[in-house]
């Protein structure tokens, strides 16, 4: 397999190609202009075409028209081009069609800045736009899993007809890894017979959205609703790391979760049985892997780019049976391990410790 030392934005890009993705329609912003650079120089090469929309309404409504003729397609921005979108992908997640997605997060409200953050989580997980309707998030944890999950991304796209979003940050995006290209072959995946194909005759499909009648409106929602209700039965992924014998658990995702794998194996060799689990999906949110620590761990402490966002979810998944506390950090700012693990112990008032 070939490996090769690059960005985390240039590994989107690239597992954009390998996954077949023919159209790429965008606005350059930092900190993910590199997906659209990389695309710029090499889609041409592998039959695809990348325009630049004269700005992100344009560009996620370019997605919109591409989709329907199921040719793979893509987008990538940062966070305030990515509220420019949410009509858009309101409209195409109501149409049922398949686009990927990209944020790689810059702080807010507002311009912001460039460092990592998690800032834009409720936007991502909630909706963003008007309407009931939902994306699938992935939130990418290194290099190579920027890669994976993009590949991914564009299958479940395809299965479930509806976008997929790729969240990340900053720091991920910027930073280079060592990235295995495998080039995965896609999924085994339902036949596109929905698509528009012309106008010789009919269309076998007409694509909108709008209801005439509230009745066939509610009918609508109602499909939506448990057409979600499917994603989040047997979607939902998360990684675990020293949950076995936890007392104590950090939520933590992306760029978070790495640094709070770290503070899991100080806090084991002061005598705190402390676990990690990272949520892959953030929606669906892996309420699943929660529910076995619902009556077994004393406390849960999320380490998140923001606010506090994602605390809330866990706080769901919990059923509020287990204290749930925040540390965090803004602006662009990352936590250090040791102030995490500080944190902890002080939050929780963890009997003192010695290292073993």
């Amino acid at each position: 397999m070939d490996k090769k030392l690059i960005k985390g934005n240039e590994a989107i890009a690239e597992a954009a190609i390998q996954a077949g993705c023919k159209l790429f329609f965008g606005y350059p912003i930092t900190p993910s202009t590199e997906i659209v650079e990389y695309l710029s120089k090499h889609l041409p090469k592998a039959g695809g075409t990348v325009l630049q929309g004269e700005d992100e309404i344009a560009s996620i409504n370019m997605c919109y028209g591409a989709a329907c003729t199921g040719t793979r397609v893509m987008t990538a921005s940062s966070s305030p081009g990515y509220s420019l979108k949410q009509e858009g992908l309101s409209y195409i997640a109501a149409a049922e069609l398949p686009v990927v997605v990209v944020n790689i997060n810059r702080s807010g409200p507002g311009l912001g800045g460039l460092g990592p953050t998690q800032s834009d989580y409720f936007q991502c997980t909630k909706g963003g736009g008007h309407g009931d309707y939902r994306l699938i998030v992935l939130a990418p944890s290194k290099g190579q899993e920027m890669y994976d999950y993009t590949m991914k991304a564009f299958d479940l796209a395809d299965k479930y007809r509806n976008p997929v979003l790729i969240l990340a940050d900053g720091f991920l995006g910027q930073m280079m890894e060592p990235v295995e290209l495998k080039g995965t072959p896609a999924a085994i995946l339902p036949e596109k017979d929905w698509i528009t194909d012309g106008c010789r005759g009919r269309a076998k499909r007409k694509i909108a959205s709008y209801s005439l009648t509230n009745e066939i409106g509610e009918l609508n929602n109602l499909y939506w609703e448990e057409k979600y209700k499917s994603i989040r039965e047997a979607e939902q992924q998360w990684e675990e790391f020293h949950t076995e014998d936890a007392e104590y658990l950090i939520a933590a995702y992306g760029t978070c979760a790495r640094i709070a794998k770290t503070v899991v194996n100080k806090a084991r060799k002061q005598g705190i049985k402390l676990g990690l689990i990272r949520p892959i999906t953030l929606w669906p949110f892996p309420e699943k892997a929660f529910l076995p620590y619902r009556n077994s761990v004393k406390g849960v402490l999320t380490v998140e780019l923001n606010t506090g966002q994602m605390i809330e979810d866990v706080k769901l998944a919990l059923a509020c049976s287990v204290p749930v506390k925040l540390h965090r950090r803004l602006g662009g700012m990352l936590p250090h391990e040791d102030e995490i693990l500080a944190d902890l112990i002080k939050q929780f008032d963890i009997p003192a410790v010695r290292e073993v």
